[in-house]
């Protein structure tokens, strides 16, 4: 069974970058579409990014676009998430997920990634 396990998480001050790693682990992994969101307290879950892992077309939310990239290594099964510009309000859990259609709704997405907590000071 394929897992997706989240790294590179932590606290960022206000203007600095931070990379996200998403690895996935089981069996042969080729998922049509991996994205990104993320998830703060007493708010949704709200969707960042989204890349085909075969072509690697790219799609991204209004909030983050033109600061953060999404990326993948096919070789290594690893899905990415370069944050620069961050903002107190970027502060949440980032998620890692697998579809096999492109969407920007979580119920679309039916693989999931434990999380990995972000938090940028002012």
């Amino acid at each position: 069974q394929v897992q997706l396990v989240e790294s590179g998480g932590g606290l960022v001050q206000a203007g600095g970058s931070l990379r996200l790693s998403c690895a996935a682990s089981g069996r042969t992994f080729s998922p049509y579409v991996m994205g990104w969101f993320r998830q703060a307290p007493g708010k949704e879950r709200e969707f960042l990014a989204h890349i085909t892992w075969i072509g690697g077309s790219t799609y991204y939310g209004d909030s983050v676009k033109g600061r953060f990239t999404i990326s993948r290594e096919n070789a290594k099964n690893t899905l990415y998430l370069q944050m620069d510009s961050l903002k107190s309000e970027d502060t949440a859990v980032y998620y890692c997920a697998a579809s096999s259609r492109a969407s920007t709704y979580p119920r679309n997405y039916g693989l999931w990634g434990q999380g990995t907590q972000v938090t940028v000071s002012s």
